[in-house]
């Protein structure tokens, strides 16, 4: 059984930094390319970033590139957001995710994923 569990979510004022930690089980950690996407009130689930399995490979949506980071430790099956200056329009809901393919490349839409955790409010205050 696949898990995912994010941390590190919060409460942080316009252009302050947060880092986000998701600790995966259930599959070979280094099998997949991993993601994070999150959701608006109100609004559909939207990409955020994306790595390769062994971190050589990352994307980012428009709206954060620039001022988000996403890394990997293989070692402790954990993949991580650093968030830096943050804005009010990131305040959502954080979801990370794993790929459905094992040995597949980084994705940008939400079909190509299939598991993912319960999310982690990150709400940013002007």
């Amino acid at each position: 059984q696949v898990q995912l569990v994010e941390s590190g979510g919060g409460l942080v004022q316009a252009g302050g930094s947060l880092r986000l930690s998701c600790v995966a089980s259930g599959r070979t950690f280094s099998n997949y390319a991993m993601g994070w996407f999150r959701q608006h009130p109100g609004k559909e689930r939207e990409f955020v970033a994306t790595i390769s399995r062994y971190g050589s490979m990352t994307a980012y949506a428009d709206s954060v590139k620039g001022r988000f980071t996403i890394s990997r430790d293989n070692a402790k099956n954990t993949v991580f957001l650093q968030m830096s200056s943050l804005k009010p329009e990131d305040t959502a809901v954080y979801y990370c995710t794993q790929r459905t393919l094992a040995w597949g490349g980084i994705a940008t839409t939400r079909g190509e994923y299939d598991y993912w955790g319960q999310g982690t409010q990150v709400t940013v205050s002007s």
